[in-house]
């Protein structure tokens, strides 16, 4: 256990030393103001073309499948909604006025949407049809996921995987460690360092979430309606403590607590 623990500290010791501590976006009224640890040798604008081709590459197979959705009324409602919520983007992050933002549905009962780096929008239709999502509720998804990428939480979590993997490497080496042991301190690392932060990153897409749609002139209320939805759509979900996703009594709570900072957004956006 003692050599799994050397393992965890040496993962964090390269992380750090590897990375600089930037805040991606302001703070807003929601006041989301964590410092992140980014690799400097993996630029913002490396991770936007690495994700943008395997976006591509998922776009050419469901259009292959014939499940590409670019036509429908549901793709045009998805697009509009989306179009009010990225206007409302550089009030966090001005560079994504610059960004080459992109929003596509997919025919699929996958209850689902996405946004990765650089503004490249899924939506599953199975998410809108089988939850039966207001206007509202749909705007409280996409800003969530918009905010995964304002906040870049995928280069994140790719900084961290490197640091681990590269005090991996040299830890089992250094310490002469098998791959029992190699496999515990994974697990060490994995608990100790990368799910509370995943967990702080799903926080802080449902505040900036919730302050977006307020912006962009959507009820922040149905953010709780939408994850009440949610919450009987995944019964039997893992505990908090084992998951990257808050437990949805925690997740309603603070979505509670931030709607009275975000509501006078949402009544100014109304008129």
């Amino acid at each position: 256990m003692r050599k799994s623990f050397v393992v965890s500290m040496l993962s964090a010791s390269v992380l750090l030393g590897g990375c600089q501590a930037v805040n991606t976006t302001s703070g807003g009224a929601v006041g989301v103001e964590r410092k992140q640890y980014m690799f400097s040798m993996l630029s913002t604008d490396e991770v936007n073309q690495m994700y943008a081709q395997s976006y591509q590459q998922t776009l050419s197979e469901a259009s292959s499948k014939g499940v590409l959705d670019k036509s429908s009324a549901e793709a045009k409602r998805v697009q509009a909604i989306a179009d009010r919520l990225i206007v409302q983007a550089p009030q966090f992050r001005p560079d994504s006025a610059q960004w080459k933002w992109e929003v596509n549905v997919i025919k699929s009962d996958e209850l689902n949407a996405n946004c990765g780096p650089g503004g490249k929008i899924i939506v599953y239709t199975g998410l809108i049809d089988q939850l039966k999502l207001t206007d509202a509720e749909i705007a409280a998804v996409m800003g969530h996921e918009i905010a995964h990428a304002l906040r870049e939480h995928g280069r994140e979590a790719m900084s961290k995987a490197y640091g681990v993997q590269m005090a991996r490497s040299g830890a089992g080496a250094l310490l002469g460690l098998g791959e029992s042991s190699m496999a515990m301190a994974d697990t060490v690392v994995n608990y100790a360092m990368t799910l509370p932060n995943s967990r702080a990153n799903e926080n802080e897409a449902d505040l900036i979430g919730l302050e977006l749609s307020a912006r962009a002139g959507y009820d922040p209320n149905a953010a709780i309606t939408l994850w009440n939805k949610m919450t009987k759509a995944s019964e039997g979900a893992p505990p908090e403590f084992m998951s990257t996703h808050p437990a949805s009594s925690s997740r309603i709570a603070s979505l509670q607590a931030a709607i009275p900072k975000v509501m006078p957004l949402y009544q100014a956006a109304k008129k």
